[in-house]
């Protein structure tokens, strides 16, 4: 009952707090899930994120629903589904109703604009921790490369994320003959 207990408090302060959607609610899931019920290490996290944006849905129901299944099997994913989508699903109808109601309101329309950049913040330190920790894993130089070929890759060529993650997910997965090498 404490996991059930733990896990509904946890996601249901993602689902309160995470405000503008999946991307900006990863901080908050790395914060419950790694940092304080240590339910998975950051390179757990890590690997967890990258394949649920590999597949298709929103975000924060798939990482609380995988989170929720690995910390107390189906009811937990039950639990972290319900904690997660509940509380947003009411708190979107409430906070619409408002901001319809008040939209020509100036600090209304400051609040909206205010999220942005608090929001970027988030993803920013996310980032450099995963930089930080590619660096220690790989190496800085190779770290440094990946990370130019991705942005290029995704924010020059146009190539979807997934595409990358399944690239170098097969890269690194399929057996590669070496020159000489009988087939």
């Amino acid at each position: 009952m404490n996991k059930n207990t733990d896990l509904f408090a946890a996601f249901f302060r993602i689902g309160m707090l995470g405000f503008g959607g999946g991307p900006s609610a990863i901080p908050l899931f790395e914060q419950e899930a790694v940092k304080k019920y240590k339910w998975m290490t950051s390179d757990e996290f890590g690997d967890t994120l990258a394949l649920a944006n590999t597949m298709p849905g929103p975000l924060a129901t798939k990482m609380a629903g995988y989170i929720g299944y690995r910390v107390n099997g189906i009811m937990g994913c039950l639990v972290a589904l319900l904690a997660s989508v509940v509380p947003t699903v009411l708190l979107m109808i409430m906070l619409l109703g408002v901001l319809q109601q008040y939209k020509d309101v100036a600090w209304v329309d400051g609040m909206s604009e205010a999220v942005v950049p608090v929001v970027g913040v988030m993803l920013a330190i996310l980032t450099l921790d995963f930089l930080k920790k590619s660096g220690d894993s790989l190496g800085w130089l190779r770290a440094v490369i990946y990370t130019v070929i991705s942005i290029i890759l995704m924010e020059v060529a146009g190539v979807h994320p997934a595409v990358l993650i399944v690239a170098i997910l097969a890269i690194v997965f399929l057996p590669f003959r070496k020159e000489g090498e009988p087939k």
